[in-house]
Order: structure tokens, then sequence, then C-alpha cells
């Protein structure tokens, strides 16, 4: 009589540890979603970031060149 209940009580162990076992999956599966959509909305930002900052050093360097141009002419005509 104590075979059955040892075997049934291991049974029934064993089924509690595969249990962990595939919560433990879910688990690390749920956490590399979670790290994966933290990078895409980091990247997505930093790309519109960059975006915009490039095209605020552009007009910088546009408005700085055409400064430069202006008074290049203006010495130019100028003796010194």
């Amino acid at each position: 009589m104590l075979a059955p209940g040892y075997v049934s009580a291991r049974a029934q162990n064993d089924n509690g540890a595969k249990q962990d076992m595939k919560q433990a999956g879910r688990d690390t599966k749920d956490g590399a979603k979670d790290a994966g959509n933290g990078v895409k909305k980091g990247s997505k930002n930093a790309y519109h970031s960059s975006k915009k900052d490039t095209k605020k050093a552009w007009g910088k360097s546009k408005n700085t060149t055409k400064g430069a141009v202006k008074g290049a002419k203006k010495g130019a005509k100028e003796p010194q």
C-alpha cells in the first residue's frame, strides 16, 4: 500500500516542477519582449532627436556660410 501513495505523490511533485519550468520559460520570454520594446522605443526617440538636431545644425551652418561669403565679398571690395 505504500507504493501507490508514493508514486502518486511523486507524480504530483514532478508536475509541479514541470509547471515551474514552464512558468520560468514564459517569464523569460516576457522579459525578452519587454527588453526588445524598450530598445525599439529608445532607438526611435534617438532617431527623431538626431534628425531634428541635424536639421538645426544644417540651418546654422547655412546661415554662417552665407555670412562668411558676404563678409568676404565686402572685404574684397574694400582695400586695406
